[in-house]
């Protein structure tokens, strides 16, 4: 699958004009392999834009390979909208602020109650 992903590219982002305030999912690739479970393990390229700044605050992309983790430790935005994705997949997730890091942003790229929106590439099931 990482090979397919990698052909496709990082992402480009397309961020709503104004915040949401639910969590909204959109499959751009449909995958071909295994379908996410609640409480998985996966492993995902992703790019992460500030809707307000409309700035790019992370991706993995970037750092040149994908990361592993549980949905279990992820923001909840994370934990609910990869559920039900398959492997080999695209998927945006617009995230309100309330699902993400709320008033409390782990880093000054993202500000206080800010919609996050993610593109992720799930590249496998752990």
């Amino acid at each position: 699958m990482l090979e397919e992903i990698a052909a496709r590219g990082k992402p480009t982002i397309t961020v709503p004009e104004a915040p949401v305030s639910e969590l909204g999912v959109h499959d751009d690739v449909v995958g071909t392999g295994s379908e996410v479970e609640p409480h998985a393990t996966v492993t995902v390229h992703y790019v992460g834009v500030g809707q307000e700044t409309g700035k790019q605050f992370d991706a993995s992309w970037d750092r040149g390979q994908p990361i592993s983790f549980s949905l279990d430790g992820v923001i909840p935005g994370w934990g609910q909208g990869l559920v039900g994705m398959l492997e080999g997949g695209r998927r945006t997730l617009v995230i309100p602020a309330h699902l993400a890091y709320g008033a409390r942003p782990p880093t000054p790229a993202i500000l206080a109650n800010e919609t996050l929106v993610f593109v992720v590439d799930l590249v496998s099931i752990d």
